[in-house]
């Protein structure tokens, strides 16, 4: 190789792209939508502090998970809905296959907006339910 070939590969005659710059910013935005995505419960969309329990137990798949807020306001797939909302919706899923249904309600939701929305679920004609819980460390 001679001389000449080796300084010219370092001189920047040509520009280029950057490549570790987008590396890095990938990298924080892969981060970033991780841990915001650990904060929710899966089908919800909405960030909630679920209770805890030592007997929880893990469950292999659940069709539909209804979230339940603060105020006691039920979210399917992120959307708040009505209880007749949520009744209907849970009717045209029970038609097409299965449904079990995983009630995700943040620690400090009232009991009785627990129930109206149990109460909305087994209207639907649907006996499955589970509550959401995080696993207390022994």
């Amino acid at each position: 190789m001679s001389a000449r070939t080796r300084s010219a590969y370092f001189e920047a005659n040509r520009p280029r792209v950057e490549v570790i710059p987008m590396i890095d910013i990938m990298m924080f935005l892969l981060v970033f939508f991780v841990v915001i995505s650990l904060r929710m419960i899966a089908g919800t969309g909405v960030p909630m502090e679920i209770p805890s329990s030592k007997t929880t137990q893990t469950i292999k798949s659940s069709t539909v998970t209804v979230g339940i807020t603060k105020t006691g306001e039920a979210v399917i797939d992120g959307k708040p809905v009505t209880q007749e909302e949520l009744k209907t919706k849970l009717v045209e899923l029970k038609k097409q296959k299965p449904v079990d249904v995983v009630l995700a309600g943040d620690k400090d939701v009232p009991l009785q907006s627990l129930l109206q929305v149990m109460d909305a679920v087994r209207g639907a004609g649907i006996s499955s339910v589970g509550i959401a819980a995080k696993a207390e460390k022994k």
